[in-house]
């Protein structure tokens, strides 16, 4: 019988700096090493937002120390899941992916109140998906 691998997931947004880095926050804290965790912008930020590193830091998740960065190609051919959210017609399109495009507010120069609404947003978009993936990891 073949090893199982772990489901890979790939978070995309534009500057990676915000919701993709929060997402990635979340899901690497709920599966608790259970997926394989990535993200990736089309035009990557200098720094992660601030308001998402204290809204998240609020729920005991702390990503403080993730540097915005491109995806690669690789992190792309590895994703079972594709999360897309707002990167448009520059997010890579790949044949046998599975795509999910989220519409969520762009937290950049979000007070704090409208960083945790999307924060609380994206967790319950990250449990669905965790559930869509049949993990029992965060449950």
């Amino acid at each position: 019988m073949p090893p199982q691998t772990k489901p890979a997931v790939l978070f995309l947004c534009v500057h990676n700096a915000g919701r993709s880095q929060m997402a990635a926050g979340w899901l690497r804290y709920l599966s608790k090493g259970s997926i394989d965790v990535f993200s990736g912008g089309s035009n990557p930020a200098a720094d992660i937002n601030e308001m998402a590193v204290a809204a998240m830091d609020e729920v005991g998740i702390d990503i403080a120390h993730e540097q915005p960065s491109p995806w690669t190609d690789a992190e792309v051919r590895s994703a079972d899941v594709i999360v897309s959210m707002g990167c448009g017609d520059v997010c890579p399109v790949y044949r046998g992916k599975r795509y999910v495009d989220w519409v969520l507010t762009d937290p950049a120069g979000q007070p704090i109140e409208v960083v945790r609404e999307v924060r609380d947003d994206i967790e319950q978009r990250v449990r669905q998906l965790m559930a869509s993936l049949d993990t029992s990891a965060g449950s």
